[in-house]
């Protein structure tokens, strides 16, 4: 019914939950009592009490059957409320691996979002999630009810038991043939479901391209056929209901038949009229409703759990935690490594001998607008040449507001800001992008070929240097998949991470000896973000990081964190003792636990 990934997923499932599934177990046998009672306590009632003339002993019989039901449904309570114990953990797994699949995707270097991730996630794994409960409710229930129901029956009337039996096992291996076909129209119906979503979502996304280009008919075809291929998927699905028919016929209504037809030569043969009453009930209120509950349980939610988990399975594999596998660099002749002296500042312990500081703030005040509450307030700072710099706040403590005034794109209501020695208010927008580079959060691609792009701030840098720094900020493979540098660069084809990722490398080849960071990571993986930052510590020259991670932080020689109205600088460990806004910072972001801190660049 279900490949070996979904085996070994529900398998480990209901392992990790033994405990659940134990309680689950004892309180399905207690559920299973009347199934259990019933045909013995009928047979009871007729042959001992109402034939023999005695109509009270029959009505205790009765009530006794009657006390075993509401003990029966006191323990279904119970059953649907361990069932979630089981079902909700499953289902919460589930949505954080597919979470964690369609971020990876979309953000390592050459991945690309895939808009069937919600589908996978707001309707996948919900029928995942109502199929499993719905699997264990039908199929602990078939096993208890059918069991309590055989064994009555055995003590009833042990010929009656085989013969009830036979039939359905039949029904049963009917069904069981029937499943691999099931499971193949199935999977096809909901791979028709995804293939529609991906084209209807295309079409409304390009829709302006579409109307521009007079490709309305074409593309309402291709929708179309998707359309058609999905309601095909469906009648076939429907179709299979046939063989589901056939299994409940053989197995639950031919028993019925036996025993009807069975009825005058058994009481022939000495059976009283309450052993064939009482297996009837067995039949018909315990065996029959138990294959009618689990043919359709596993013939239709059965199904679409192994077919939906399996492309869940497939689409979202489990997280690698294994290193990544290097991959060939381009064919190139320049080393890896940081681009020669004409690409970029001189090295950091030349630019530091005699230099003045790269940043350096004098009393900084600003605020959005005359009666607002300062974002800074009087703040000095000063960064040395060479240095690496990491800023940590809260969000809107003012980390970009800082970011912007540092390269000149705001003007400070008091105080001044020297770059290099050179005063930022009063110098021309392009005496400041030679001494400083800004790469904020959104990162802009333009359309054009893919070296052009990654010359933008360097024109004159051959390919040599450029793929030498593509190989150092780890962008080779999203080069490679573009088609290389020559490439014509379609921006909207690029996810987040990999607009940043060219950003990066643009920034990496800019001639500025200082490199301002605005978040300029933060839809790379923490692992290609440390390659980036790595890349830029080793890069000669000031960098200043505006910090979303804490690694980023643990990477820096200082930091500054925005500590209410008391901006700090210190080093990681030190500001850990003396700020509080730190300390929290810490506790709440994901990567809490730093790497290996290997002092980078120069104070």
């Amino acid at each position: 019914m279900s490949g070996p990934g979904v085996r070994r997923t529900t398998w480990a499932a209901l392992r990790a939950r033994r405990r659940a599934l134990g309680r689950l177990a004892a309180w399905s046998a207690v559920e299973a009592l009347p199934a259990l009672l019933a045909g013995v306590l009928v047979a009871r009632a007729v042959d001992r009490g109402f034939l023999a003339g005695q109509f009270g002993t029959g009505l205790a019989w009765l009530a006794g059957l009657a006390a075993a039901v509401l003990v029966g449904a006191a323990a279904t309570g119970q059953v649907y409320r361990t069932l979630g114990a089981v079902v909700e953990p499953f289902r919460d797994e589930l949505a954080a691996r597919v979470v964690r699949g369609a971020l990876r995707d979309a953000t390592r270097a050459g991945g690309r979002a895939d808009s069937a991730t919600v589908a996978r996630l707001t309707h996948q794994v919900e029928v995942v999630r109502d199929t499993f409960g719905g699997l264990l409710l039908v199929v602990r229930g078939f096993l208890f009810t059918a069991g309590a129901a055989l064994l009555g029956l055995l003590a009833l009337a042990p010929p009656l038991a085989g013969a009830v039996a036979a039939p359905l096992v039949v029904g049963l291996a009917v069904f069981g043939a029937s499943l691999p076909a099931m499971v193949a129209h199935q999977r096809a119906q909901v791979t028709a479901g995804e293939r529609l979503g991906r084209a209807a979502a295309s079409a409304l996304a390009g829709h302006r391209d579409v109307v521009a280009c007079g490709a309305q008919e074409r593309v309402v075809s291709d929708v179309g056929r998707r359309v058609a291929a999905q309601a095909d998927a469906e009648r076939t699905l429907a179709r299979m209901a046939a063989l589901r028919s056939l299994s409940l016929g053989v197995g639950g209504w031919l028993p019925v038949v036996v025993l009807v037809l069975a009825a005058p030569w058994l009481v022939r043969q000495g059976l009283s009229a309450g052993a064939v009453l009482g297996a009837l009930v067995y039949v018909t209120t315990g065996l029959q409703p138990a294959l009618h509950a689990v043919v359709q349980g596993v013939g239709g939610g059965g199904l679409r759990y192994a077919v939906t988990l399996g492309r869940i399975l497939r689409t979202s594999p489990p997280p690698d935690l294994r290193p990544p596998t290097a991959l060939p660099s381009p064919p190139v002749a320049a080393p890896a490594g940081p681009p020669p002296a004409a690409a970029g500042p001189a090295p950091s312990s030349a630019a530091a001998v005699g230099a003045p500081p790269a940043v350096a703030l004098r009393g900084l005040t600003f605020r959005y607008g005359p009666h607002a509450r300062p974002v800074l307030a009087d703040l000095t700072l000063t960064v040395s040449a060479g240095e690496h710099l990491a800023v940590v706040g809260p969000s809107g403590a003012g980390k970009s507001t800082l970011a912007a005034l540092v390269a000149g794109l705001a003007a400070p209501e008091s105080g001044t800001v020297h770059l290099a020695g050179v005063p930022v208010d009063g110098t021309p927008p392009e005496a400041l992008a030679r001494l400083r580079v800004l790469v904020p959060q959104e990162a802009y691609v333009r359309t054009g070929s893919v070296g052009d792009n990654l010359r933008y701030l360097h024109p004159d840098a051959d390919d040599a240097t450029v793929l030498a720094a593509v190989r150092t900020l780890g962008a080779g493979p999203l080069v490679a998949r573009l088609g290389g540098l020559d490439a014509e660069l379609d921006p909207a084809a690029l996810s987040a991470g990999e607009r940043q990722l060219v950003a990066a490398v643009r920034a990496y080849l800019a001639p500025a000896p200082l490199v301002i960071l605005d978040e300029a990571t933060c839809h790379l993986d923490p692992t290609l973000e440390a390659t980036v930052e790595h890349a830029f510590a080793r890069r000669g020259g000031t960098l200043v990081v505006i910090a979303h991670r804490i690694s980023s932080a643990t990477r820096a020689r200082r930091v500054l964190v925005f500590d209410g109205d008391r901006p700090l600088v210190g080093t990681h460990d030190d500001l850990l003792i003396r700020s509080p806004t730190y300390r929290e910072l810490v506790g709440h972001w994901e990567d809490v636990a730093p790497p290996d801190r290997v002092p980078l660049g120069r104070s």
